[in-house]
């Protein structure tokens, strides 16, 4: 029983001696009144400052919808014929590019840095879209003493294989600090299957054009990718018709020159019909290869546009862009009470340091 009270009576006096401490410092914060303050109005004064140079933060979204892959009724049954036949028509497309497949497709390296070399319209001549940010924020002033980036260009539409290792390491500064501050791709909510992308930059023309020009390079690339198969399939099939069809005039020709040999022949020289009958039996025979051809090479256009296209653009940007500013008001109460937090946290550590000491 006595441990008990002992026990409670170091407790209490240890919280008469912490309420005692916080009074002591309290008392001291007082006393420091005039830094904390003058610390507050240096820091409403740079936060004001702040505002005034921060540039305004432009957001451009585009949202877009994946086109679902049905079974297609009668379609699907015509497929499984011609697989049966030997066919591969390409009808699935395969499922590469679905679901957060996709969305990691639009940040990657090679789409974004693609897309960089897209070309836009400013101020009155065409450039590439790394231009354009690498005008915006100003790095030719800076590399105008370096002969190493003096020269460096991007030009539009220009091949990746005519970059020098100079070129390789700019775009991927450019692609690091886009990924880490400009662009966002998410499907925003899963019941949904609408996927935004977001584009934020102190340019507001940049925002835009980069938002269009990467949904059409992702667009273009996974609309090429997933009927890649089917378009191949199409191709070989137009090449065949293409082929039996010259066979089967030439058959016909031959037909009819045979003929032509063997008019008023004497009906006892039936050798010399042989060529006319060999002949018709190439024509009946390319005839019924062809119009197998024909329908398959039909199924398969039938099969690319189905698969074709594969995204579907449903809001794109339009100026004036979303716009988010810091306000005056918000910079000088910020600046105010983060120097004067960090003077009163100061304060304090001085305090203790001493006291420890």
């Amino acid at each position: 029983m006595n441990m008990d009270n002992k026990k409670i009576a170091s407790e209490e006096i240890t919280l008469k001696e912490l309420i005692n401490k916080v009074k002591e410092l309290y008392d001291y914060l007082l006393s420091q009144w005039k830094i904390i303050v003058l610390a507050g109005v240096i820091g409403a004064a740079l936060g004001l400052a702040y505002s005034f140079t921060k540039k305004p933060v432009y957001t451009a979204t585009l949202s877009f919808a994946l086109e679902d892959e049905k079974s297609g009724g009668g379609l699907g049954g015509a497929l499984g014929l011609a697989s049966s036949l030997g066919l591969d028509l390409g009808g699935g497309g395969g499922s590469i590019f679905t679901g957060s497949n996709l969305t990691e497709l639009f940040k990657s390296r090679s789409m974004v840095e693609q897309t960089l070399l897209s070309p836009v319209t400013s101020n009155g001549k065409v450039i590439s879209l790394a231009e354009m940010y690498i005008e915006n924020n100003k790095w030719r002033d800076k590399w105008n003493d370096n002969p190493k980036f003096k020269s460096i260009q991007f030009l539009p539409n220009v091949k990746r294989k005519y970059f020098t290792r100079v070129h390789d390491s700019i775009l991927g500064v450019i692609y690091a600090n886009l990924s880490k501050e400009g662009l966002a791709v998410a499907q925003k909510d899963k019941k949904v299957s609408i996927i935004s992308i977001d584009m934020t930059s102190t340019d507001e023309l940049f925002a835009k054009y980069f938002c269009e020009a990467l949904a059409k390079q992702v667009s273009d690339f996974y609309v090429s990718s997933k009927s890649k198969k089917a378009r191949m399939n199409m191709d070989i099939l137009e090449r065949q018709t293409d082929s039996i069809r010259g066979e089967l005039n030439r058959a016909i020709t031959g037909v009819a020159v045979a003929n032509d040999n063997t008019f008023n022949l004497n009906p006892a020289l039936n050798v010399r019909r042989a060529p006319s009958a060999s002949r018709q039996v190439d024509v009946q025979a390319n005839t019924a290869i062809l119009t197998e051809l024909v329908k398959q090479t039909e199924l398969a256009k039938v099969t690319l546009r189905k698969e074709t296209p594969l995204i579907q653009i449903i809001d794109k940007p339009i100026l004036p862009l979303q716009k988010e500013t810091f306000g005056k008001v918000k910079g000088t109460f910020f600046g105010a009470f983060l120097i004067g937090f960090l003077m009163v946290f100061s304060l304090i550590a001085k305090r203790i340091f001493i006291e420890i000491k």
